[in-house]
């Protein structure tokens, strides 16, 4: 599995015109080689040129790690001092012909650390974002990568199904986070979960990516949780909105509003569609019911080994949805200081349209 990808990689790069590419720690690495590191500061690179071996400089206590690899790797291994770290990259620089190349990052993955541990053996490379090689591959998910994206919402519902009971008036958003991270592990997460829970009630949930604060659960809340598990390293990311007790007129009426841009914005996928085009079939149904001021943010994005990452569900993005697409469609009405609605679903592009992972019911609950 791996071979195969690195071998789409190294065609990609070839029509971009990237002559090496040099990879951090993180979803790209583990996509490409199944290998996880920590950022530290002991550096992890892998270094992809088009003709060589791919080669991974790592300390030494990480080497065994990498030997578990199926992917064929050169490993370049470095002690505790700067002259051994140094004599590494040296090397793999060497090796790989690295001076005087186009050589692809990632911005959002690619620290400063790295980057000039890399231009001290290649002054004369240029450096250039590889985003879009990379996302060119990971966008569309094979069969195993599709099952995993599966088994991690059947393991977040089954981890809110067990927290809903244990939720009561008075208890703190902070504690409340803490009883769904638990139940998230015990249903089968990861450790590593796509992020921390969010838990947001009353004014606070009018906040797209509010913290769980000790502001205590009231009568008369909306309560938004917002969270997700890690299967295999893909994740989930799910939201429901639920009501603690009794709420008022205009809260109630925003849930079903919400509730049905996300519907609109389901039914509206199909291979062939733009991203625009759902971002349009959700956002109308809230800009027709007067609420369009307080949809602050895109439909949606892409799942898999990150939790946000393409394709982006908004306005002007033309892409064409494609079957293997994974994403999110989460519409949402924030009214400062009063509260705010979200409801998210995981949904995957088929041959004849989309199917919702997530199937907890999108229905306003009233709870506590």
């Amino acid at each position: 599995m791996h071979q195969e990808r690195l071998t789409r990689l190294i065609q990609t790069m070839k029509t971009e015109k990237l002559d090496a590419i040099a990879l951090n720690p993180g979803p790209s690495l583990y996509y490409i080689t199944g290998l996880s590191f920590h950022l530290m500061e002991r550096p992890v690179v892998l270094i992809l040129s088009l003709n060589d071996k791919p080669t991974l400089i790592l300390p030494d206590l990480e080497r065994s790690k990498a030997e578990r690899s199926d992917l064929d790797l050169e490993l370049i291994s470095y002690g505790e001092d700067d002259a051994s770290r140094s004599q590494a990259f040296q090397e793999a620089s060497t090796r790989h012909d690295l001076d005087k190349r186009r050589i692809g990052v990632e911005p959002l993955r690619s620290r400063v650390f790295e980057l000039r541990l890399l231009e001290s053996v290649a002054p004369q490379a240029s450096f250039t974002s590889c985003e879009a090689t990379l996302s060119s591959l990971r966008i569309i998910k094979d069969e195993n990568e599709r099952d995993s994206i599966r088994r991690a919402v059947l393991v977040a519902e089954e981890a809110l199904r067990a927290t809903i009971p244990l939720i009561r008036l008075g208890m703190s958003e902070r504690e409340l986070a803490s009883e769904l991270t638990i139940q998230l592990l015990r249903a089968g997460s990861e450790p590593a979960m796509p992020f921390k829970p969010i838990v947001a009630s009353g004014p606070n949930s009018a906040l797209p990516h509010a913290t769980p604060t000790d502001r205590r659960l009231q009568n008369g809340d909306l309560l938004i949780i917002d969270w997700g598990a890690t299967v295999d390293g893909y994740i989930s990311d799910i939201t429901r909105t639920f009501a603690l007790g009794e709420i008022n007129t205009e809260l109630e009426k925003i849930h079903t509003v919400v509730q049905r841009s996300n519907a609109a914005g389901r039914e509206a996928i199909r291979p062939g569609a733009s991203c625009q085009e759902i971002d349009r079939a959700s956002r109308s149904v809230i800009d027709d019911s007067g609420y369009g001021q307080f949809f602050i943010h895109r439909t949606g994005h892409g799942i898999g080994l990150e939790a946000h990452e393409h394709p982006n569900i908004r306005e002007s993005n033309l892409q064409i949805l494609t079957p293997g697409m994974t994403f999110t469609v989460e519409p949402g009405i924030y009214l400062p200081d009063r509260g705010g609605v979200r409801v998210e679903d995981n949904v995957i592009v088929t041959e004849s349209g989309g199917e919702s992972l997530s199937t907890y019911s999108r229905q306003l609950e009233v709870i506590a």
